[in-house]
Formats: structure tokens, C-alpha cells, sequence
């Protein structure tokens, strides 16, 4: 009980990493399957995908997002935005990209009707799970991560770089390497407004 409830209350999001790493990238790649393999899912659907891109593969992401970003932004705007990219996500040691398999979204819609419009968000929750399983498996190696959104202006150009199969969703994606910082203060909110108890 104490070592989860430390996992939970020691994660941050860390956005000043390096592009070290404290395991091996076999040990890396079994913290991630030990999350796929165990985290629930709805309906035991098992439909969380991941990709880890390591190396050349983990810049090539980060300059396709760049690439995408300089698309939609003045050339003022996108120097802070590279910037930020460079030097809190690029700088990485690797990013876990977590998908979504649409196949077994629509297999269960069609099997359970009467839930149907629910299995989307349903599925949402099921890779919610998983993030944090990994987030947490990740800062308890030693690594600092943060969770990004850059999906679905990225989606087209990632799927066509890495083969991604089609009825995969992107969802979100996780840099992390060593941290090269101290975390900051959390601030909460009062617990008075966010969970109640009845007895």
C-alpha cells in the first residue's frame, strides 16, 4: 500500500529531461508490456496499443510534429513553439505513443447494442488507465514524463512514418527521460469540494 500510494503521490509531469536513461531498453520494454498486459480494461477488451520509439525514432516524431505545428503558425509564434518541442520533449530519451484499437471498439458496439454509444469514451477510459499504469512505472525507474496531445493534426504523418495500422486511434503521447530538475510544488484543491463520504 505505502509503495503505490508513494508512485502515485511522487509523479509530476517533468518537462526537463535528458536523453538518458537509469534501465536498460529490454527493461523499458517490459515495464510497458507488464502495463498492457495487466491494466483493465472495459469489457476486457484489451484494446489499448502502444509504440515506444527510441533514438532516431523518438527525434523523427518530434520533428514530424514540428513540421506539422510550423504548418499552422506564424513564423513568431512557432520559434517558442520549436523551442518548447526542443527542449522538454525532443530532448527525451524516448516517447510511448498509446492508441486505441477501433476494431474492438466497433466488435463490442456491435456485440453489446445497447451500450454502443458508450464504447468510445469506454475505450478512452481503458487508455486513461494505461498512461498512468506507465507513468507510474516510469517514475518509480527513475524517469520524468509528461503526457502530450499533439493528435490527429499528427496522426496522418505518424501513421504513414512508423506503419501504424489503420483502425488504430492515436490518443496521446508520453516523452520521458532522465530528469534533469527538481520537481516543483503541487497545489490541491480543498478535498472538502472533491470527495465526499456518506455514512
Amino acid at each position: 500500500m505505502k509503495e503505490i500510494k508513494n508512485a502515485i503521490e511522487k509523479r509530476r509531469s517533468c518537462y526537463n529531461i535528458s536523453a538518458k536513461s537509469p534501465i536498460s531498453d529490454s527493461e523499458l520494454k517490459e515495464l510497458i508490456d507488464f502495463a498492457v498486459l495487466h491494466v483493465p480494461s472495459v469489457f476486457n477488451s484489451q484494446s489499448t496499443r502502444t509504440v515506444l520509439l527510441l533514438n532516431s525514432h523518438h527525434k523523427k516524431l518530434w520533428e514530424i510534429v514540428k513540421a506539422e505545428l510550423q504548418k499552422l503558425t506564424t513564423p513568431e509564434a512557432f520559434e517558442n513553439t520549436k523551442a518548447k518541442i526542443d527542449g522538454a520533449f525532443e530532448a527525451g530519451y524516448g516517447t510511448i505513443l498509446f492508441y486505441e484499437d477501433q476494431r474492438t471498439v466497433r466488435g463490442l458496439q456491435e456485440q453489446f447494442p445497447s451500450y454502443q454509444a458508450n464504447f468510445p469514451v469506454w475505450s478512452e477510459h481503458t487508455s486513461a488507465m494505461h498512461q498512468l499504469a506507465v507513468w507510474l512505472l516510469l517514475e518509480d525507474a527513475g524517469f520524468g514524463a509528461s503526457l502530450q496531445h499533439y493528435n490527429p493534426l499528427i496522426d496522418a504523418a505518424v501513421a504513414k512514418t512508423w506503419n501504424i495500422p489503420a483502425e488504430w486511434k492515436l490518443v496521446a503521447e508520453m516523452p520521458f527521460g532522465t530528469p534533469t530538475a527538481e520537481f516543483g510544488q503541487k497545489e490541491f484543491d480543498s478535498l472538502e469540494e472533491r470527495s465526499l463520504i456518506f455514512e
